[in-house]
């Protein structure tokens, strides 16, 4: 399924990178140490963190990933959202949190 059209199915809010809506999300990733997300996540992963600094934008991007959502309606810093229109990496934020977000991702069919 789309980024865009999961945004829709589940109210995902866009705070930056609406260039890259039409990637492609093939599975869910839910971690906030980046270290372990560059070892452990895989292409097309909607990345499910806490973390909103600029570098979560670096790793999305080095591994392909098809989108970041950040839950609970955290705060992102504007470097952040910066560096995500510039490489056009969709930075999505939602009021849920990330247990919510998985529930709502599975009941679309997208993770199992």
């Amino acid at each position: 399924m789309k980024v865009k059209e999961v945004c829709q199915k589940i109210n995902l809010g866009l705070l930056a990178g609406g260039e890259g809506l039409e990637r492609e999300i093939t599975g869910l990733y839910i971690c906030d140490l980046l270290s372990w997300v560059m070892s452990h996540a895989v292409k097309g992963n909607a990345w499910i963190t806490v973390q909103t600094h600029s570098n979560i934008i670096a790793v999305a991007t080095l591994l392909d990933m098809s989108c970041i959502i950040i839950p609970e309606d955290m705060e992102v810093e504007e470097e952040t959202l910066k560096k995500a229109n510039e490489e056009k990496m969709p930075l999505l934020r939602s009021s849920q949190n990330s247990y919510d977000l998985v529930k709502e991702f599975l009941n679309h069919g997208i993770g199992k």
